[in-house]
């Protein structure tokens, strides 16, 4: 049989569904687009996580915007961390362009142009809304696998909350943590040992460093109120369209234990509250990570085991995680191996270390008699990639050098007046763009510390004042038995004796004579 038709075959039972499917291209044989040959992903299998590698300037970005635009156009949410700021185009239509007409027309559909609904959210001062996240919402346990802490100061940790949740201190933010610290290596110490156990003063020390180490990346600005509600990540507009939620990250890409901090904590509140989906035919929300290595290039060992756990687990909570990287080894293997649907565009072989790692990328796809992948990595164009998924079976579909669909939305990035513009119109942003400072833990117990000082202050005031009444009475006495004494000094003195004598015996023989009286 013929290769051309064999090959035909063989896409169209791979890539042809009973349900509905997001279509991504048409699939290329020996460098020609067959059109009509369609090549896509099921719906129901969405959920199933996703790569998207290849080297700068291969196309990672746009092929990201097409499944966000399509998973929109399908009512399934999706966030999308924008970490060079070039996804915010996806809020409007494309101009349209004779390349993109000629490029749909070898696919085998009309290109149409479209934006879609967009939320822009912030971790920091960009424009957006404002994401926070509590202390006490991270819990010791999270919190210690984001701060890399050691057995010991994990056991720490939990004596910190535990001991907050007693006394009824909120934890808020960072500075109710170093707050809570300094007090229970000070003026809380022997309350702890007595209640929870001895604290080396070691460990809360090293803790407090860890601490300040995440704040000088900009933490201060995450931890705090008011809380964001994950729920409000699976909105849909009232055209039934998913909304996307553009997350701008261009200013903390030189802070990654920031964003690896939030994306913990981002997925464990999401597996945390939401309900279980099993395996329904739409998922509930697809989350799109950007230069991913920075997550993981950056992570701790124990804050990867739990993202690893996560990424496990979370799909049973109808939700997608697609990972964006230059390079598929950027990604764990143990996290590899969970993904359903690989995009992968040219990667480039400039060293014997870069031709060593793509033919270990080439092992990762299914193998097939149409394509010798690791030759033909490094000559995929802009715009071209291998593509495999799973069926509604959750069987690997061919591999698949696919000619892929352009964006509806513009490939480029918005202006600043216009983000400002859609900003105005977001639903949420009065929600959470608001200042909220209530009464925490480092306000309570500064003002416990400044009482107690009060009290010390009153009491050694008494006490002064006391000591100075004493003192003064005492000198009192003292000055009055000091006159009594002198004068029993001088009557008990001999010498005084005899000239006491003296006198009075003058006086009388005075007396004596005036009165004409002789003494015998």
């Amino acid at each position: 049989m013929d290769k051309k038709i064999e090959f035909h075959k063989e896409i169209e039972a791979g890539y042809t569904f009973k349900g509905e499917a997001m279509i991504l291209g048409a699939a290329m044989l020996d460098g020609e687009t067959q059109t009509g040959k369609l090549v896509g992903i099921p719906t129901k299998m969405l959920n199933r996580h996703g790569l998207i590698a290849g080297a700068t300037g291969t196309g990672k970005t746009k092929t990201l915007q097409i499944l966000a635009e399509q998973m929109s156009k399908l009512s399934i949410p999706t966030l999308l961390m924008d970490i060079k700021g070039d996804l915010s185009g996806v809020a409007v239509p494309s101009g349209g362009h004779p390349k993109i007409d000629e490029r749909h027309a070898a696919i085998g559909f009309d290109f149409e142009a479209s934006g879609s609904p967009v939320e822009f959210l912030s971790l920091s001062d960009e424009p957006g809304v404002r994401l926070r996240a509590t202390a006490t919402e991270f819990g010791p346990v999270l919190l210690s696998k984001v701060l890399d802490l050691s057995e010991a100061q994990r056991g720490v940790m939990a004596i910190l909350f535990k001991y907050c949740d007693d006394n009824e201190l909120p934890l808020l933010d960072l500075e109710d943590l170093k707050k809570t610290l300094q007090f229970m290596r000070k003026d809380a110490k022997a309350d702890i040992e007595e209640n929870y156990g001895y604290v080396s003063p070691a460990s809360l020390g090293a803790i407090m460093r860890k601490i300040v180490e995440i704040e000088n990346q900009g933490a201060e600005a995450f931890f705090g109120e008011p809380s964001f509600d994950v729920d409000d990540l699976v909105r849909i507009n009232d055209e039934g369209r998913g909304m996307i939620s553009i997350l701008r990250l261009t200013d903390i890409q030189d802070r990654p234990k920031l964003f690896s901090t939030f994306m913990l904590q981002l997925l464990a509140e999401i597996y945390a509250t939401f309900p279980e989906e099993g395996d329904s035919d739409v998922p509930k929300l697809c989350i799109f990570i950007d230069e991913a290595h920075l997550v993981f290039n950056e992570a701790s060992e124990a804050l990867l085991e739990q993202i690893e756990a996560i990424i496990k687990l979370i799909r049973s909570k109808g939700v997608g995680i697609y990972f964006c990287t230059q390079n598929p080894t950027d990604i764990p293997d143990s996290v590899l191996s969970q993904l359903g649907l690989k995009i992968q565009h040219a990667l480039r072989a400039f060293t014997a270390k870069d031709r060593k790692a793509i033919k270990k990328t080439a092992e990762n796809y299914p193998v097939s008699d149409y394509y010798k992948v690791d030759e033909l990595l490094t000559s995929l164009g802009i715009g071209e990639a291998f593509v495999t998924s799973l069926n509604e079976k959750g069987i690997p579909t061919p591999l698949a050098h696919t000619m892929l669909r352009a964006p509806e939305s513009r490939m480029d990035v918005l202006t600043d007046k216009e983000i400002k513009s859609i900003i105005k119109k977001s639903e949420i942003i009065d929600k959470y763009n608001k200042e909220v400072d209530r009464e925490s833990a480092a306000e309570v117990l500064t003002k416990r510390i400044q009482e107690a000082k009060d009290e010390e202050k009153e009491a050694k005031r008494k006490a002064d004042l006391e000591k100075a009444k004493k003192s003064s009475s005492r000198s009192t006495r003292s000055r009055s038995r000091s006159s009594k004494s002198g004068v029993e000094k001088m009557v008990n003195n001999t010498m005084t004796r005899q000239i006491g004598r003296t006198v009075a015996r003058e006086l009388t023989r005075g007396l004596l004579g005036m009165l004409g009286i002789k003494r015998r």
